[in-house]
């Protein structure tokens, strides 16, 4: 397993609201380099088995729904150390405690509403991937 890789949604607000071009500009910028990248909608089977380690939480309904409202921006990134330092560059789930210029802070509206998805771990990081993209996608 690649330790320099991770994953990252731009979810559908962000999506929604034309934040795009602006966050992967923030990720380029940033010095990580995009090996797959595709937009996509999940479906609702998709979002059920992705969050799935989310299925006994009181607000798996809402994030289900939430992830299968629009299309959403999938991509992996590589860098090294890139399972901290993306986490770093996102910021904290909550915006308004999200550093300034983080992607959070930047373009997230709430907590369940944050932007960006990103990996919490190498295991994670890798099994995200290889939900989103075949082997034959991921560069």
């Amino acid at each position: 397993m690649k330790t320099n890789q991770t994953f990252t949604m731009i979810k559908p607000d962000a999506v929604a609201n034309g934040h795009t071009g602006a966050i992967l500009s923030k990720i380029a910028e940033a010095g990580f380099g995009i090996v797959a990248l595709k937009m996509t909608q999940l479906t609702q089977a998709d979002a059920e088995a992705f969050y799935a380690e989310h299925k006994e939480r009181p607000f798996f309904g809402e994030l289900v729904s939430f992830m299968t409202s629009g299309p959403i921006v999938a991509a992996v990134l590589e860098k090294e150390n890139a399972v901290n330092d993306f986490r770093t560059l996102i910021g904290s789930t909550n915006p308004d405690e999200a550093a300034e210029g983080t992607i959070r802070k930047l373009y997230a509206t709430s907590m369940g509403q944050n932007a960006v998805h990103g990996s919490d771990s190498d295991e994670n990081a890798a099994r995200e991937a290889n939900f989103h993209f075949s082997k034959r996608e991921q560069f």
